[in-house]
């Protein structure tokens, strides 16, 4: 593949020399294998490329720029240092140690805010940061970036100049790379050396020949996910949760305790204090107080956040439902399992197993 991108680059070179000897041969390459600039492929490569926004909401609250590393946050009066996107759980559960309190977070200036187009900018204080924030677009309102597929790096990608006849290799490591690339194209004459693959939101991955196909693939995935592009830090806890994860924890762990029980929109949390529930691979489960065992059964099903978890205890009927699983809460000594199905009804287990 690198010999015949590189041959249409030598031929498109022979093609301009012969035109100045006034040769009446000139030779193109396949158009599904040159990327024009402004053309519809080169839109759609720009806006899956770009900056994506939304991904620091628990911090900004703002789609159209992301927050550089490092930062410094203070969180329900707890000063905390963002060095990547995997601290952000630690915000979250800041957030998290308490239903009945308001959270507050504030930003410590100047910090450095990055936009769609990878250009960084330089905010000093509270009135800066609203004037761009207050430019984002709201929650789930429509924007340019296409978050439900990604490019795999690296792309190898050839570049010929016909006023000056340069012919260039170039290797584009990440998605600021990409966005810069092709928004420099102008009147070069730009190849790729295919076949690249990409990611869909499923985390499958697809080979691509030529920019046909992947103008196709792109236009296709558009639409395939939630862009997440909300300021509920909660309603994607789940995503990568599996049945073998919840399965696994539930059975490795004993002696499961209640930790709050509403049905109904009613507070049960006491209801089962002192109750040691224990879950077994077979799908049976048991629940043991003062001299008393109870047995019933447990099963799951589903994926990420639509994980469910059937309950069936008959001597305790709080406990019995077709739960979803909202989150794992690991972030103190205690591992928290939270199920929910709406706004009335939860169960969160609570155990010190390590």
């Amino acid at each position: 593949m690198k010999q015949r991108t590189a041959l249409y680059l030598l031929l498109i070179l022979l093609a301009f020399s012969s035109c100045r000897k006034e040769e009446t041969e000139l030779i193109q390459e396949p158009e599904e294998e040159v990327l024009v600039a402004n053309s519809n492929i080169a839109t759609l490569i720009e806006r899956t490329s770009s900056n994506d926004g939304s991904v620091d909401n628990i911090v900004d609250r703002a789609n159209c720029f992301d927050i550089a590393f490092p930062y410094e946050v203070n969180v329900n009066g707890t000063p905390l240092t963002v060095n990547s996107q995997e601290d952000y759980v630690f915000i979250e559960c800041v957030f998290d140690e308490s239903d009945s309190d308001t959270d507050t977070l504030n930003i410590n200036f100047p910090i450095t805010i990055v936009l769609a187009d990878f250009s960084e900018i330089i905010i000093n204080n509270i009135a800066e940061f609203n004037t761009y924030s207050n430019g984002c677009n709201g929650e789930n309102v429509a924007d340019d970036d296409i978050e439900c597929i990604d490019f795999q790096y690296p792309i190898e990608a050839s570049t010929f100049n016909p006023n000056n006849e340069l012919l260039e290799t170039v290797i584009l490591e990440n998605d600021n790379d990409l966005f810069d690339f092709v928004q420099d194209i102008d009147d070069t004459i730009v190849t790729v050396d295919f076949p690249i693959t990409v990611i869909l939101a499923d985390n499958s991955e697809v080979i691509i020949n030529n920019f046909t196909e992947l103008e196709t693939t792109i236009a296709n995935a558009i639409n395939t996910c939630d862009e997440d592009d909300d300021y509920d830090y909660n309603d994607d806890d789940c995503n990568g949760c599996t049945t073998a994860q919840v399965e696994t924890l539930l059975t490795s762990c004993s002696n499961w305790q209640v930790d709050k029980l509403e049905r109904n929109a009613m507070d049960y949390d006491d209801a089962y204090e002192g109750y040691d529930f224990n879950f077994f691979s077979d799908g049976t489960m048991s629940v043991f107080w003062n001299t008393t065992t109870v047995y019933g059964t447990w099963t799951t099903s589903g994926s990420g956040n639509n994980l469910e978890v059937l309950i069936d205890v008959p001597a305790l009927p709080l406990c019995n439902n077709n739960w979803i699983l909202h989150e794992i809460d690991n972030c103190s000594d205690d591992t928290k399992v939270d199920f929910r199905v709406g706004d009335d009804d939860r169960l969160r287990y609570e155990n010190d197993c390590n």
